[in-house]
């Protein structure tokens, strides 16, 4: 079993990773936080630069709400996508720091590679390993200009290796790990279209003997498991539920939220309820695929139902969800019962639930400009996200 150890000794806290930074302006000096951690390099700007061709707009890969991130070619020959984060971003950078202190000491072949890091002046930078083919939601599902083309096997290939990941997270480090944060646009994929979980900002360590961990909410809309987004209660059947809707995205080939569609038609999930319970699941799955087998990938959507299943005692487990996956356990349909935010949110619409907030610096945090992605509002209501203070 994979062990892990907090950099910020006494100072971390037992549900989070960064303390000793939340109150600090933007311009504190962060390397003192730094100085245990290891398996990390420390990068020089100037060899960042030089690796980016001064950041050239050409370079630029990606765009986020906490700075932009570019492909670079460090001296050595070494490929990597470069996070520049913004100057003046506070959130990001509580996020630069948890990143860090996430994921130096583990390693996964579906977890991406963070080589090191730059706190240099004013410069905080991230330095990942380069993955050719993007993002799930650049290639999968449409949001960019993508000539791939998916097979069901590749497809499949994705699912699983994204529950690969998550079950260890899950289960094999310790403390286990929650990321908070699972959508198509932090699952990346190398040239053989193996997935890698990215952009662990937000995660959060969970010991073992917590039942859950009663957090302000993070996250992306559209994914937020309903006790999460109404109580703040988080466990790690939040991130299953994040999955449950990832899983079905991937096998439809479209985002949880399309609003070109007709309105009974534009969220997601309740179109796969609505699907299931007429007994007309093949309908979802994307037809653009090739050599497509519709009654495994009907399989991917039940399993989808069930990790967003409302209560969350009823989600299973993501090394149940693999097993699933895999066709070494069987999918029990009758185990099926109203997904989430279709039988609990609808209780809170006409104002009664309200989970915005502001950011420490006092403007509002929404994922819909901190992330690029559409905002998702679940059936008749709209969330605002924020992450912790």
């Amino acid at each position: 079993m994979a062990k892990f150890s907090c950099c910020f000794g006494k100072a971390a806290s037992p549900t989070g990773v960064v303390n000793r930074a939340n109150n600090r302006g933007s311009n504190y000096d962060i390397s003192v936080e730094l100085l245990d951690v290891e398996n990390m390099r420390l990068y020089r700007y100037r060899d960042l630069q030089v690796a980016t061709a001064d950041f050239s707009p050409e370079n630029k890969i990606g765009q986020g709400g906490f700075g932009s991130v570019y492909k670079g070619i460090l001296k050595d020959g070494l490929v990597v996508a470069i996070k520049v984060l913004s100057a003046d971003s506070r959130q990001g950078l509580r996020e630069f720091l948890n990143e860090i202190t996430v994921i130096s000491d583990i390693q996964h072949e579906n977890l991406v590679n963070l080589h090191g890091y730059c706190v240099e002046g004013d410069h905080r930078i991230l330095v990942y390993g380069y993955l050719k083919n993007g993002s799930i939601d650049q290639t999968l599902l449409g949001n960019g200009q993508c000539n791939i083309s998916f097979t069901w096997e590749i497809k499949r290939k994705i699912c699983i290796g994204v529950a690969k990941g998550f079950a260890y997270l899950h289960e094999e480090v310790q403390p286990h790990i929650i990321h908070r944060d699972i959508k198509a646009s932090n699952i990346l994929l190398d040239e053989d279209f193996t997935p890698k979980i990215s952009d662990f900002g937000l995660a959060k360590l969970f010991p073992a003997h917590l039942t859950h961990v009663s957090t302000r909410i993070a996250g992306t809309q559209g994914y937020l498991a309903p006790e999460y987004a109404i109580r703040g209660q988080l466990t790690r059947k939040a991130d299953i539920y994040s999955f449950g809707i990832l899983l079905l995205e991937i096998v439809s080939g479209r985002p949880n939220q399309n609003k070109r569609l007709p309105v009974e038609e534009q969220y997601l999930l309740e179109r796969v309820w609505q699907l299931h319970r007429e007994g007309e699941l093949e309908r979802l799955v994307d037809t653009s695929m090739e050599e497509v087998d519709i009654h495994e990938a009907c399989q991917y959507l039940k399993i989808g139902l069930l990790c967003t299943q409302s209560l969350p005692k009823s989600r299973p487990s993501m090394s149940n969800v693999m097993k699933m996956l895999n066709g070494d356990m069987e999918v029990d349909e009758k185990d099926l019962s109203d997904p989430g935010l279709l039988s609990e949110l609808m209780n809170y619409k006409n104002g009664k639930i309200h989970t915005s907030g502001t950011s420490s610096s006092g403007s509002r945090v929404d994922d819909s400009q901190s992330y690029g992605n559409p905002t998702m509002s679940y059936a008749t209501m709209t969330f605002t996200t924020i992450t912790d203070r």
